[in-house]
């Protein structure tokens, strides 16, 4: 069959013990025993947080991917396919190999903490696409290359070798990262030059800022100490913005948290020609730069929002919205999701969410 959409990458299973009577403190308070509250899981990575969004939300999605041959890999198969039978059917189990997980660490009033093996994708790359698949669907989205050793390494050969190959294949490309640990082999790959080979083969581009500031400005990021979203400017977003514009993607923007989301396009329409197999007009995004509060939610979990905001971007620019109401849906996407604890459930139907916002939904 073919796909609107095929989110390609990593998926995990993402493991949440109930930490919210906790403080951060008292999670790593040495030589104590606190009670908590009950286990839940779900499946993680942008795989999983992206396609199943995009799924409840309509859109006709593929999902590639790999697993291990072991109880991880098998509960992970079973929990895709409880969102619909076929969901699961492109998703690779790979003989004797171990299945990615992640433990996420989120006490109360406090960002989460993520805890990944990679397992099976450390050997993923083009050899995993199936680009039969991706020849017949709109947008080509790739998650996590930053968790995918064999894309970054050499300076992101592979992960050129990929983009290539999707664009020869007529896809709109889409990519979003994970922050890098400074003290392992992606947190010290050589990003800048990586963005700078890869980005003109990357028509959608849109990181967290925290990400984005680690691989082009890390002092900034360290000046700020983590408190990155409270030092930006409009000014500021504008000119990182034009940084990776300038690099050669065709729309770029930030993930900005409870912020919201910034977007920001090329000013040269046939950089946006792609835009035209969406049903959009590339004249009407032509030098769009655009931000989005978030909307007021009461906050159950904060695991995948950033993917279920890129689920909500990409499922309104396949429905041929305008730039400025793109960068609604995103935001209106990420405020269902994070209703509640895990990465998936919070995420309503595009007709619900619709009927929310027509209601007047607040902002931050």
């Amino acid at each position: 069959m073919s796909f609107e959409i095929i989110v390609a990458g990593h998926i995990a299973l993402d493991i949440l013990p109930g930490l919210s009577s906790l403080s951060a403190h008292q999670v790593i308070d040495e030589g104590k025993v606190y009670e908590i509250g009950r286990l839940s899981y779900s499946t993680g990575g942008a795989v999983s947080n992206t396609g199943l969004a995009l799924s409840r939300l309509g859109i006709e999605v593929g999902l590639l991917a790999a697993v291990g041959d072991d109880w991880l890999g098998r509960a992970i198969l079973d929990y895709v396919r409880g969102f619909g039978a076929d969901l699961g059917n492109h998703i690779q189990t790979v003989p004797g190999a171990a299945s990615p997980y992640t433990i996420v660490i989120e006490p109360r009033n406090h960002d989460r903490t993520l805890l990944t093996y990679t397992g099976v994708y450390e050997d993923y790359d083009l050899a995993n696409i199936d680009l039969d698949l991706v020849a017949d669907c709109k947008i080509f989205h790739l998650g996590y290359p930053t968790l995918l050793p064999r894309l970054f390494a050499d300076d992101g050969a592979g992960l050129l070798s990929l983009l290539k190959a999707v664009k020869d294949c007529g896809a709109i490309t889409s990519v979003d990262l994970s922050l890098p640990p400074p003290d392992q082999p992606s947190g010290r790959a050589n990003w800048p030059a990586i963005l700078q080979r890869c980005l003109p083969f990357i028509d959608i581009f849109v990181p967290s800022l925290e990400e984005i500031l680690y691989m082009l400005r890390r002092r900034d990021l360290e000046r700020w100490r983590n408190r990155s979203q409270e030092n930006v400017s409009a000014e500021y977003l504008a000119g990182l913005a034009d940084e990776i514009l300038a690099m050669g993607a065709g729309i770029a923007g930030f993930k900005l948290g409870e912020r919201g989301l910034y977007l920001q396009c090329a000013s040269a329409t046939e950089r946006l020609q792609f835009l035209e197999a969406l049903g959009q007009r590339p004249e009407v995004w032509a030098g769009a730069r655009t931000w989005q509060s978030a909307f007021q939610v009461e906050v159950a979990g904060t695991t995948g929002a950033g993917d279920a905001a890129y689920a909500g971007l990409l499922a309104a620019l396949v429905r041929s919205q305008a730039p400025a109401a793109c960068a609604r849906w995103a935001c209106a996407v990420a405020a269902c999701n994070i209703e509640a604890a895990d990465a998936t459930s919070g995420v309503r139907s595009w007709d619900a969410t619709a009927a929310r916002l027509a209601a007047g939904w607040d902002s931050r």
